[in-house]
């Protein structure tokens, strides 16, 4: 298939992405590697040259057809407007071009459990795409993002480099979470690979440090999260757009607990012994938790009122924690 084909791929409901096929890396590189590499030496590194080989190096790389309806969006994460408002955006100026969908790398910048991960988990879900996650926080983080090098024990890729090798698209969301909390050695700077990763220019030949074959990470979209951007390195903030994203208003938060309310009911057959709405009094409460909390804190309620053979959530089902974090989820 030449890089020209168009193929569609995995619709949504109100667009098709379309898909155009882009190699992300040079199957003579691997080979190259692979037949230097010393016989009965290296065995994870011989079996991650047979698996590039072997998958082959094109992948997809989607852009919506259209402009995809994203009031859905707007309604499920009403704090995220002005990050969704710059998304619309730059999806219109790709979307009758020829041009491949381009998103500026985005840092998102808000207390826990605001929905920053869910976020990037929708956006790569309206792309049509798929989605890597690192976890700065861990103590491993520069490793995990660019690899280890395969002359240390126990070393592997990075997430990068298996996102792209391992799944099925050219351009997925790549969350990196936490960015804030990053951990590691202080000679070695873990956030050294997202210097050239969030270039468009050096991210098309990134060399993970296990494999050591140049991959073209310059379709990746990039989402930081973050709760502090001051222990942010400067040229990684110039590099992306910055947004403060607020813990959602009384209101936003009422309203986001009863979309959850009806999903849960909705995804599991027991859900149809329950009314289609809660009332307002349990709706008030559930909108003093964070958004993360508010699944955990459903799941409780519904499982409380069965034990009670009732199909009707009371305030007396919510775990206890509701009354007293009311002040932290929502803004006065």
């Amino acid at each position: 298939m030449s890089s020209n084909d168009l193929v569609p791929v995995r619709g949504g409901h109100h667009h098709i992405p379309i898909a155009h096929m882009r190699a992300v890396y040079r199957l003579t590189d691997v080979e190259r590697r692979l037949d230097k590499l010393p016989h009965k030496e290296h065995e994870n590194l011989r079996s991650t040259y047979e698996r590039m080989l072997e998958r082959g190096p094109e992948r997809f790389q989607v852009k919506p057809s259209g402009l995809p309806a994203m009031d859905g969006l707007y309604d499920e994460l009403p704090n995220f407007g002005e990050v969704l408002d710059d998304v619309k955006r730059q999806l219109a100026l790709c979307e009758d071009s020829r041009d491949a969908l381009e998103i500026t790398p985005m840092l998102l910048l808000g207390p826990p459990g605001i929905g920053k991960t869910h976020f990037a988990r929708r956006l790569s879900q309206l792309l049509g795409t798929g989605m890597g996650f690192v976890a700065m926080s861990s103590l491993t983080a520069g490793w995990v993002l660019s690899g280890a090098s395969s002359q240390w024990k126990g070393a592997r890729p990075g997430k990068v480099f298996e996102t792209l090798v391992d799944g099925q698209y050219a351009n997925p969301v790549m969350v990196v979470d936490e960015i804030d909390k990053v951990g590691g050695e202080a000679t070695y700077d873990p956030l050294g690979a997202l210097y050239s990763l969030l270039e468009h220019d050096t991210a098309g030949a990134f060399t993970d440090e296990f494999a050591e074959v140049p991959i073209d990470a310059s379709q990746v979209i990039w989402v930081a999260t973050a709760n502090d951007e001051r222990v942010i390195p400067e040229p990684i903030l110039n590099r992306m757009n910055v947004y403060t994203v607020p813990p959602p208003d009384r209101d936003a938060a009422r309203k986001i607990a009863l979309r959850l309310y009806q999903a849960i009911r909705g995804e599991h057959d027991w859900g149809s012994r329950f009314e289609p709405e809660p009332g307002e009094a349990v709706l008030d409460r559930m909108s003093g938790l964070a958004p993360r909390e508010m699944r955990r804190a459903w799941m409780t309620a519904f499982g409380n009122a069965k034990l009670d053979a009732r199909g009707r959530i009371e305030e007396k089902d919510l775990p206890d924690a509701g009354a007293k974090k009311q002040a932290i989820g929502f803004v006065h």
